[in-house]
């Protein structure tokens, strides 16, 4: 699990940070944290990028999975590969492989999202009352 956070921090190193991509890991946070993080995103963006290494990449495709399920997203491009990563208990690179998933707004997100904060909002006052 360590290798694949060291990878994913390795991989801001080297790629130009873009201000719309997640870098997912199995470890650090619950799915539910990138699902909403990338609801942020889109509002923010036309579109979000989901990108993880090894273990992380089922966390990624379960996030898109989400998203599009709920009719806010749909897959715009999927790549996948293969980085080097320096083993440190072993002092060696070992291959792992890589996803990047880039979601695009579906043409009802911006209602499906007022709508969502519509209950949280009316939910809070039934509480409240």
């Amino acid at each position: 699990m360590e290798e694949v956070t060291e990878g994913v921090n390795n991989m801001a190193i080297t790629e130009p940070h873009k201000k719309n991509r997640i870098q997912v890991s199995n470890t650090k946070k619950p799915l539910f944290f990138y699902v909403n993080l990338a609801k942020r995103y889109m509002q923010q963006h036309e579109e979000v990028e989901l990108s993880a290494l090894g273990m992380a990449i089922a966390t990624v495709v379960t996030v898109a999975e989400i998203l599009k399920n709920n009719g806010l997203a749909v897959a715009k491009k999927i790549m996948t590969s293969t980085v080097d990563v320096t083993d440190d208990s072993r002092n060696r690179p070992i291959q792992k492989a890589k996803i990047e998933i880039v979601l695009g707004k579906t043409e009802k997100f911006d209602e499906l999202m007022a709508a969502a904060e519509e209950e949280r909002e009316a939910a809070k006052a039934e509480e409240q009352s």
